[in-house]
């Protein structure tokens, strides 16, 4: 059976606890995730908070997208229902989870498995 790998992006502030909202993050961890549960990291990507008061612009919004396509998935501990729309419509699943990040990833790993989860493009 062939391994499949996913990419994930991560919205932690200390690299153990998702506990970031994806509009406020100042950062993302980048995860390459394999079936088995076993993952490696690949970068920690940089990325100017979205949410200011409660509010963004579209535009920032875009570029957040934008920053995270090579992702399949991103881990979260909140997301407005706009930005979760966006990821959505450019083939990012949405998943809020407020976790340790080895706990969540590999129940993750579980859920893309037995549901045969594949990018939209695949």
């Amino acid at each position: 059976m062939r391994r499949r790998v996913w990419r994930i992006a991560v919205a932690s502030s200390d690299a153990k606890v998702i506990n970031e909202h994806f509009g406020r993050a100042n950062e993302f961890f980048i995860i390459d995730l394999v079936s088995d549960g076993t993952y490696t990291f690949v970068e920690k990507r940089a990325t100017a908070p979205i949410c200011v008061n409660g509010e963004h612009s579209q535009q920032a919004l875009s570029e957040r997208v934008e920053a995270l396509k090579d992702c399949v998935a991103v881990l979260v501990t909140q997301i407005g229902t706009l930005a979760e729309r966006a990821l959505e419509q450019n083939g990012i699943s949405v998943f809020v989870q407020p976790d340790y990040i080895d706990s969540a990833l590999l129940k993750l790993a579980r859920y893309f498995t037995k549901t045969k989860f594949i990018k939209p493009e695949e």
